[in-house]
This record gives structure tokens, C-alpha cells and sequence, in this order.
């Protein structure tokens, strides 16, 4: 949801305090833009707390880097909604430990959000490429510079096959909704011998529809492995959630279906291909 204005300014005013698990607010407001400012802290989850040693908005998770994230997009998901949840720190470090990324590795991220791995990974001497669906973060994402490029579009249109070239590792944080298509999306600007690693929730280990059944087995034909994260993983960014790393490398003939895989298909006559958003 998008953060009001009156409430974006008084948030990333120099005199509010973000910090910890606390928003402090430490100057007057009129009675109308309080009101708003804590509707937008109690949907995201924040209580006021006041009690003279803390007077301030309380959370039941570290908000600051949370914060920053949505005051970048200037919107935030709402506890009513499953949307956009940025990957906490500790995540990223975790993919990129197992993606092994050396300098001038083509990597992919399919729905980056504001950043939080794409920098991380540019750091590391990756050279990234990024989707996302919504105006404002890809606006953050272009200001931030670390992309060498960032598609507006919804990942799932795009097909692998319009991309130039393949990728030599895909990190995804994708909508946990979605997520089994998302990944299986992705496999598809794979390189032959690259590796996907994405965060997903832990009902991918045990929900029964055929969709998942079938993704599981996928993964497991190939050696991928689903490592429990922490269980509060994604506390930082506002959500209680079960999620897994999902860790899987490709092979020159392998099962999964590949870029190189999707180039050795018959490829049918797209009557709408004009109609599909390009992957300039």
C-alpha cells in the first residue's frame, strides 16, 4: 500500500528515530496527521507504547532496515495483504554464500524490490540484471544504480528466450503466493551450467497439489536441496513466515528446463508474441 504523503514526510523527517524495534516521532503533530501516521504504523504492525521511558511505536520485530526499504518504495505491505517483503540482511548473505558469485558472473534477480540483493551481489562483483512489476521500485532500483539493467515488467510475461543471453546464477526473493511458478519460471534464463537459489515458503516441502508435487520432484531429479532458514528469517521485514533456500544446479542435459534446455524445443507459434513485454 502506498505511504501517504503527509505520513512519508513526518517518517523521514531527520527528527523521527527509527531504531531497533521502535518508531519515536519526538515532535508535535496536528490531530488529523497523527491519525494517519498511526493507521500506516499499526498496519504494519507497531502498537503505541506510552509509557514515559519509551513513548513511541513499538514492533515485534527489528523495524530500521524494514523502514528504510519502504520509505524508499513509499509504500509498505499491509498485515491484511501477502505482497512485497523486503530480504533481510541476513538472507542475502546466506545466498550468497551458496551462489559463489565471481567477478563478472551474469546474474539474474527476478522481483528485486528496492535492492536488497542486487547490491549485495554487485558488490561481489556480479553483473545484474533485475525484474520487477511495480513503477515505484523499479524507480528505486534505477536510482540506486547497482543494475546494470531493470526491466519493468512482470516477471512471469517475460519470455527466457527474448533475453540476450542466459545468466549464470538467478537469486530470487519471489512473491511467496506465487513462488513455485516464479522459480519455475526462472529455470528458464538458466545457463546449462548455472545455479538458482531462492527464498520460498516452507509449504513447498509438504503442499500436495500437483504443481508442487511435480516442482518437488523436479528438484529433486536435479540435487537440489531446501534448507530450512530460521525460523524468524523474516522477522526484520515484518512477516512470521516458515521459508527454505532452495539451492539447485543445472547440467548440460539435465532435467531442469533450462535456457539452453528451451532453445533445443520446438518452439510453437505465439500468435500474442507482439503483445509480451521485451527483455531489452
Amino acid at each position: 500500500m502506498e505511504i501517504p504523503s503527509g505520513v512519508y514526510d513526518v517518517l523521514a523527517d531527520p527528527r523521527t528515530v527509527i531504531a531497533d524495534n521502535r518508531v519515536q516521532i519526538p515532535f508535535q503533530l496536528d490531530p488529523a496527521r497523527y491519525e494517519q501516521v498511526k493507521k500506516v504504523l499499526r498496519e504494519i504492525g507497531g502498537r503505541w507504547d506510552g509509557r514515559k521511558t519509551v513513548r513511541a511505536h513499538v514492533f515485534p520485530f527489528p523495524v530500521e532496515e524494514f523502514m528504510r526499504a519502504c520509505l524508499a518504495a513509499r509504500e509498505f505491505p499491509s498485515r491484511y495483504e501477502q505482497g512485497w517483503y523486503p530480504t533481510p540482511t541476513r538472507v542475502v548473505d546466506e545466498m550468497l554464500a551458496h551462489a559463489g558469485i565471481r567477478e563478472g558472473m551474469r546474474v539474474l534477480e527476478p522481483s528485486a524490490g528496492t535492492g536488497s540483493i542486487v547490491g549485495p551481489a554487485t558488490e561481489c562483483g556480479a553483473v545484474v540484471d533485475c525484474v520487477e512489476i511495480d513503477e515505484r521500485r523499479v524507480h528505486v532500483l534505477r536510482e540506486q544504480g547497482a543494475a546494470r539493467r531493470v526491466v519493468h515488467a512482470d516477471f512471469l510475461d517475460l519470455d527466457p528466450l527474448d533475453s540476450p543471453h542466459g545468466y549464470q546464477r538467478v537469486l530470487m526473493n519471489p512473491p511467496f503466493s506465487t513462488a513455485v511458478r516464479h522459480v519455475k519460471h526462472a529455470l528458464g534464463f538458466l545457463d546449462d551450467d548455472g545455479t538458482l537459489i531462492a527464498v520460498m515458503p516452507e509449504t513447498v516441502m509438504w503442499h500436495s497439489d500437483r504443481a508442487t508435487a511435480e516442482f518437488r520432484e523436479l528438484v529433486a531429479r536435479a540435487g537440489g536441496t531446501f534448507a530450512p532458514l530460521p525460523e524468524e528469517a523474516f522477522a526484520p521485514s515484518g512477516v512470521r513466515v516458515r521459508t527454505v533456500l532452495l539451492v539447485v544446479d543445472a547440467e548440460p542435459g539435465g532435467p531442469l528446463p533450462t535456457r539452453g534446455w528451451r532453445q533445443r524445443q520446438p518452439r510453437q507459434l505465439d500468435l500474442f508474441a507482439l503483445a509480451r513485454p521485451a527483455f531489452l
